[in-house]
């Protein structure tokens, strides 16, 4: 749920129609369940936050226009069940612009502003620090840790960047930050000390003079050489965080460059996954053994670009807990979907994990680190909480907060500035291996010739129907193997 701020030093994300994100609100509703300093405190390698009570205040979204207030908290939100919000709606802990409503049936109207209190429970994030990569008068160029969201949203709020930085920094000052990072994903992030910093480096980024590049490790062999996937795409479920490729969506553009392939040592045998009901589940993809370390370069940069479109190859990030999860896309992982027969099934058997299921965030097995798939992710622990009776989840191990994915490298295509990270962790060679431990300038794919990829906005148009074969010599369905069905 998108936040207003209800105290002077929050700020909120942005409305769809600014033109920049951090324009001030309007005054409303403020309460004083906003406590500081936050209630940290770490613990088994985890950031945590003492419960504390909490008002939610959202403007109404466009798409909530014209509906029923229960409607739209139960089909929204997945951190309570429908039953929870009719109960906060009927004691008048929901109200609509600081008034209780007369029924769950009320009808929201544009320019609504819809506020719950509820006894918040924060999940746990990493308590790896915020790395500085770079830092002047007007900028701070961090290294985002995995496992935390950017600004408060859903169940989070003071562990989130910009609050964990408010905090470091002092109760006044206000981080701006000029580009986003999923929760799970780390790497290169831009913060504006003030708003003319901000303003310039989103300009360059939405304007897409900034060149970026990812690191990320997937299932199997991925292929060599320059890679193009062009599939648009479109969200299939806002509740649930779920994209596909579709041709209905947005146009979409990503470059892979495959850095290095670790075989498995056995020459390809394969383990069981053991769930935590001690059932053994084979690995059902026998000839995707081993993972690959890919360099991914966005030309666009929609939602969960890199994850949806890995995942179309055949080839998604290892330990994604969605587009990698077998429990929820079947053997196939979801190689070469793009027809919407099977949304329906998707969302059912995705909105069941971490609730009656373990969730089972490492869906391929990576052979080298067998101890690694056996570690469960949070789930619902049974018991509840004695303020609030809200439903209490257990910690996540630290290896469950990030994925394999690493914002690596941000420069300035006229040369004005350039700044990366090392490699992480999971993209060194394993032990045993040779690899590289470095990026390069002959294996970085900032370096890859767009226009031998027809990529230079000439006759290049990935909304018209240019295949992935006329630009590489590899087309999608080469990818794929004979047998793929959707």
């Amino acid at each position: 749920m998108a936040l207003v701020p209800s105290s002077p030093r929050d700020k909120y994300p942005p409305l769809p129609d600014d033109t920049f994100p951090w324009k001030e609100p309007p005054a409303v509703i403020t309460t004083p369940c906003d406590p500081w300093p936050p209630p940290y405190y770490l613990e088994d390698g985890l950031r945590k936050v003492k419960p504390y009570h909490f008002t939610y205040n959202t403007y109404c979204k466009q798409r909530w226009r014209g509906r029923e207030i229960l409607d739209i908290f139960a089909s929204e939100f997945r951190d309570r069940p429908t039953e929870y919000y009719e109960k906060a709606i009927i004691e008048g802990r929901v109200v609509v612009n600081g008034q209780p409503v007369p029924s769950t049936k009320t009808i929201i109207k544009n320019g609504d502003i819809i506020s719950h209190t509820l006894h918040r429970h924060e999940p746990p994030c990493t308590a790896t620090p915020i790395g500085i990569v770079h830092e002047d008068d007007g900028l701070i160029v961090i290294n985002k840790p995995a496992g935390m969201p950017v600004h408060p949203a859903g169940r989070y709020n003071f562990n989130s960047i910009i609050e964990i930085m408010r905090a470091d920094r002092g109760y006044g000052w206000n981080p701006l930050p000029c580009n986003r990072l999923d929760r799970l994903t780390s790497g290169i992030m831009f913060i504006g000390k003030h708003r003319q910093a901000a303003e310039d480096m989103s300009a360059q980024i939405r304007g897409r003079t900034v060149k970026k590049e990812y690191i990320t490790r997937v299932v199997g062999e991925f292929p060599e050489g320059e890679v193009v996937c062009e599939k648009p795409i479109l969200q299939i479920s806002p509740k649930l965080g779920l994209n596909r490729v579709r041709a209905n969506g947005k146009e979409a553009l990503t470059v892979f460059k495959r850095l290095a392939y670790y075989p498995p040592k056995d020459g390809g045998a394969t383990l069981d996954r053991e769930y935590g009901d001690g059932t053994a589940d084979a690995q059902p993809w026998k000839k995707m053994s081993g993972y690959s370390i890919v360099r991914c370069f966005p030309v666009t940069g929609r939602t969960h670009q890199l994850r949806v479109h890995l995942q179309f190859l055949g080839h998604p990030i290892s330990n994604d807990p969605i587009y990698a999860n077998q429990r929820v896309f079947g053997p196939s992982l979801g190689r070469g979907h793009s027809e919407a027969e099977n949304d329906e099934d998707i969302m059912s058997r995705l909105s069941r994990m971490g609730k009656e299921d373990i969730a089972d965030a490492v869906a391929y097995h990576d052979e080298m680190v067998e101890a690694y798939n056996k570690r469960k992710a949070e789930k619902m622990t049974g018991e509840t909480c004695e303020v609030c009776d809200t439903p209490l989840y257990s910690d996540p191990g630290t290896h469950e907060l990030g994925i394999y994915l690493h914002a690596r490298r941000y420069r300035c295509e006229e040369g004005k500035w350039d700044y990366e990270t090392g490699l992480p962790d999971w993209a060194l060679p394993p032990p045993g291996y040779q690899g590289p431990t470095e990026g390069t300038a002959d294996t970085d794919p900032l370096a890859v010739d767009l226009k031998k990829l027809g990529l230079d906005g000439g006759d290049s148009d990935p909304a018209h129907g240019t295949t992935t074969k006329e630009k590489t010599g590899v087309g999608s369905d080469e990818l794929l193997p004979a047998s793929s069905t959707a």
